[in-house]
């Protein structure tokens, strides 16, 4: 059906990954939208990339370079308009959508997009930039579509898109001031595929869902790049729904579950838990923060192997991956790196340090950004001499499996002693009875700084002061011990489940 010819005679790395399914497996599904009859084969894909790449340019004129910014829930459109744009050598720009016109004013300042497309639910939020914005062409996403699929008979438009080149900007949470923009080239995405696949051993008859939303890394390379490099089935969500994603598991056979622990959770504390049909799921892969073990338990009786794994926007996503016979047993790790990652750990003075000694995880690799947009001091500062500095903090056992102790920023010293409080967290979620755990550093007048754990307790449990204390006595150093004990409701948490400290600040 689609000849595999290239656009000259040198050799060149396929970057059109849809274009090669549509001949191998035109008739296999690609991706669906839940358990909805809304679902597309590689050949129908390959088509609707092809008609969205004509008309962005027969209507917007764009070019080579030029960025495209999107504020959209997840849809197949979407997904199917980054490949497009990574076919004309275009640049995607996903926005947050849960963000403010005042919080949107700055990245799209900063990236300085040809067109801004969005869905008709963020138009009131669209009206309130375009004051701020005034030479950025927009227009209504649910509308671009349905004209750009008028042509049926687009012709298939050669990949413009060079393996070094950017196809998209990913904006940071920025917590420590303005976002900034991870620059993700077709190379990044290219090598953390072949990475994915080989510490996961992807196949074509593997299915997944993806529900984190398109302006997280994890929405777009954890699982669903990889997955239509390998050819296989995505089932794309634009929210996490606990049973949901468990009736999705029974009813589409998923092989492969994404999630963080808070999520992993969430399904383990619901009613349909207990008789949901996860026997087609080979494993889940958790990341953002380590898995308390009874959660970890508690998937394992139901026959989900868990594989722990680390990375971040900026390098793979996908870097470190704990196999899962060893999820109990090196309770904490990430891992090892994945097949083509090299990683250091450095103390202060840029010396590699022995093992179970903390220093800060370095990482080099054809998995690594170009650098942050537009931002020359803050890439040269994270990436340097071809070495990406991660900020995280880690350690090495004898057996070369990989711990996060903490992110650099995090650490607090208390009377003159380092303290990372994801050693502490890893300690106190161990008690029976907590569900989340999160620690501090906090002023005080004796020590500097101090400890404050912040924790929420299972439902239908009673826990006091005095019995966290009393447990973490003997297993760790008394400076690291917290001093202050909070007991709340819900942790603060970002769009990706991650735990936000700098909110617990404001809590103090």
């Amino acid at each position: 059906m689609y000849p595999l010819k290239h656009s000259n005679s040198d050799y060149h790395t396929e970057l059109d990954w849809f274009r090669r399914w549509a001949t191998y497996a035109p008739n296999q599904i690609a991706v669906q939208f839940e358990d909805s009859d809304d679902k597309l084969t590689y050949a129908e894909c390959y088509q609707r990339v092809n008609q969205l790449a004509e008309y962005l340019v027969s209507e917007f004129k764009v070019k080579k370079g030029d960025r495209i910014a999107v504020l959209s829930l997840n849809s197949i459109d979407y997904l199917l308009l980054f490949f497009a744009v990574q076919k004309l050598g275009c640049i995607l720009v996903p926005l947050n959508f849960r963000f403010t016109a005042a919080e949107l004013a700055w990245p799209l300042e900063d990236a300085s997009p040809a067109l801004l497309l969005h869905e008709d639910a963020f138009t009131e939020t669209v009206k309130k930039l375009e004051d701020d914005i005034p030479k950025i062409k927009i227009d209504s996403s649910d509308g671009f579509y349905a004209m750009a699929y008028k042509n049926a008979n687009a012709s298939e438009i050669s990949h413009s898109g060079e393996f070094e080149s950017p196809c998209m900007i990913l904006y940071t949470s920025g917590t420590t001031g303005r976002p900034k923009g991870a620059v993700i080239t077709n190379k990044m995405l290219f090598w953390n595929s072949v990475n994915t696949g080989l510490r996961l051993n992807l196949t074509q008859h593997d299915v997944t869902i993806t529900f984190a939303p398109f302006f997280h890394t994890g929405g777009w390379n954890v699982l669903t790049t990889p997955f239509f490099h390998r050819g296989a089935r995505l089932i794309l969500s634009n929210k996490f729904e606990p049973e949901k994603v468990l009736q999705l598991c029974s009813n589409e056979k998923v092989t492969i579950l994404f999630g963080v622990p808070t999520m992993m959770d969430m399904m383990r504390r619901t009613e349909a838990f207990e008789n949901a049909d996860l026997s087609s799921v080979r494993y889940a892969i958790v990341g953002g923060e380590p898995m308390p073990l009874n959660l970890i338990e508690d998937w394992h009786d139901k026959g989900i192997p868990i594989r722990q794994g680390y990375g971040l926007t900026e390098f793979g996503p996908n870097v470190f991956s704990l196999n899962e016979e060893d999820a109990i047993r090196k309770i904490g790790s990430i891992g090892f790196p994945n097949f083509y990652v090299n990683a250091r750990i450095l103390d202060e003075q840029g010396n590699d340090v022995p093992e179970n000694t903390p220093g800060e995880l370095v990482l080099g690799g054809p998995a690594m950004m170009a650098g942050y947009w537009n931002n020359e001091k803050a890439t040269n500062s994270t990436i340097v001499n071809g070495w990406l500095h991660t900020g995280d903090i880690v350690r090495r056992d004898p057996e070369g499996y990989f711990y996060v102790m903490d992110r650099k920023k995090d650490m607090y010293i208390s009377g003159a002693e380092n303290v990372y409080p994801a050693e502490v967290e890893q300690i106190i979620r161990k008690i029976s009875g907590v569900r989340e755990a999160a620690v501090i550093g906090v002023p005080d007048e004796k020590w500097g700084e101090s400890g404050m754990a912040f924790i929420v307790v299972e439902d239908g449990k009673a826990l006091t002061k005095e019995t966290i204390l009393e447990f973490c006595t003997g297993k760790l150093a008394k400076f690291k011990i917290p001093k202050h004990i909070r007991f709340i409701e819900e942790l603060p948490k970002s769009d990706s489940g991650k735990i936000l400290k700098r909110k617990l600040r404001d809590l103090i």
